[in-house]
């Protein structure tokens, strides 16, 4: 393997020009030290019109900012909680999209130390990255020991990559408080509707941990998702998913990206049982429901009587995205055995109720009635 030249991150975004499109990898492996320096040309006034796109992504996003009107405008496809003030305040948008390709000028990557092979990871972001990879004119790789090696469409040459930047700082975590009295009632009556053998996709936040901690008596789970965090450990760990009920990737946990504690990302590193997809693999309908009795997990912010989830809106205020909701209960119903759950608390913390006659005027339908 011909040594790799590195360049430091100032050097490195000077091949951003006005008007190009920048995509940044996801979550965990939003390449800060790459995202600071492009800031910072920005703040010289050595660009305009720059389009940055990105999922959901941790850690700080100053490009949403106020202050960069008309130097960055971010087109994110979720809609975090680091840019969720500022997209709510019309600084930035959100494009409500199955997530895929996404074209590009620039991709701006994060990715693990190089193998003796020649070849880095995408470690915790796969997603649309690979597809950014694979059609930017250039690509921008952060070289971060902290970075997993993970296996499956995570491995790619370095072959790909135009320009090297080494930054050694360890990857955004998230940290998910533990359920509560409701979201622990409401994990007790998915486990019940959680049959032995099923594979099994689940969303972010409290519910999803609430469910995998009251299904420690079940047996051959396998994980076929969107992304995990650290609420399946313990079920790896006690032998409760393993895998090996499933039709495709026997044996296998498949996700395309990550969110969770270094916990996760150590666990993931090095272990062949775990494949880090692309996201046109993990979220292609056809292909979730190749394996049977698939169970798909996912809340919403309101359902109205005719079975119509709102999931990325609070009325005209947009609050999340789309993400993989659609594809996983689309997928689950053409599963043999397969299920589609919502699930949710009926009222809010204010006592709002979140079962409606009809949605908040300008709430978006994300999962439409003939899919509930």
């Amino acid at each position: 393997m011909a040594e790799i030249k590195f360049t430091t991150a100032e050097e490195a975004v000077k091949v951003i020009k006005s008007g190009d499109h920048i995509h940044l990898s996801s979550v965990a492996s939003a390449p800060q030290c790459l995202i600071k320096a492009m800031c910072e040309r920005g703040r010289n006034g050595e660009f305009k019109d720059v389009h940055v796109h990105h999922l959901h992504t941790e850690g700080p996003a100053p490009y949403s900012e106020a202050e960069f009107e008309g130097v960055f405008q971010l087109d994110s496809f979720f809609v975090g909680g680091n840019v969720r003030k500022t997209t709510q305040a019309g600084y930035a948008d959100y494009i409500p999209v199955f997530l895929s390709e996404t074209p590009c000028n620039v991709a701006m990557i994060q990715v693990s130390t190089p193998d003796k092979h020649g070849y880095v990871s995408l470690g915790t972001s796969v997603d649309a990255t690979l597809a950014a990879v694979e059609c930017a004119d250039t690509v921008i790789a952060v070289v971060n020991k902290y970075v997993p090696r993970a296996f499956g469409d995570a491995m790619i040459p370095v072959s790909k990559i135009d320009l090297f930047v080494e930054d050694d700082q360890p990857l955004e975590e998230a940290h998910f408080t533990e359920p509560n009295e409701v979201e622990v009632k409401i994990g007790k009556y998915c486990a019940e509707l959680i049959e032995d053998g099923a594979t099994l996709q689940m969303g972010i936040g409290a519910i999803p941990n609430a469910v995998l901690s009251q299904l420690g008596g079940h047996k051959n789970l396998g994980i076929h998702t969107e992304m995990f965090a650290d609420g399946v450990l313990p079920l790896v760990r006690s032998g409760v998913i393993n895998g090996e009920a499933k039709n495709i990737d026997k044996g296998k946990m498949v996700s395309t990206f990550l969110m969770g504690s270094q916990d996760v990302y150590n666990f993931i590193d090095d272990n062949p049982a775990v494949l880090m997809m692309d996201v046109g693999y993990t979220n292609d309908p056809f292909v979730i429901a190749k394996n049977d009795k698939v169970t798909a997990i996912n809340s919403a912010l309101q359902v109205d009587l005719t079975g119509q989830v709102c999931a990325d809106s609070l009325g005209r205020k947009f609050y999340s995205g789309v993400g993989g909701q659609v594809d996983f209960i689309y997928g689950a119903s053409l599963s043999k055995g397969g299920k589609a759950i919502i699930a949710m608390p009926s009222i809010t913390n204010k006592g709002v109720s979140k079962i409606c006659d009809t949605l908040l005027p300008g709430a978006g339908v994300v999962t439409t009635r003939n899919h509930m």
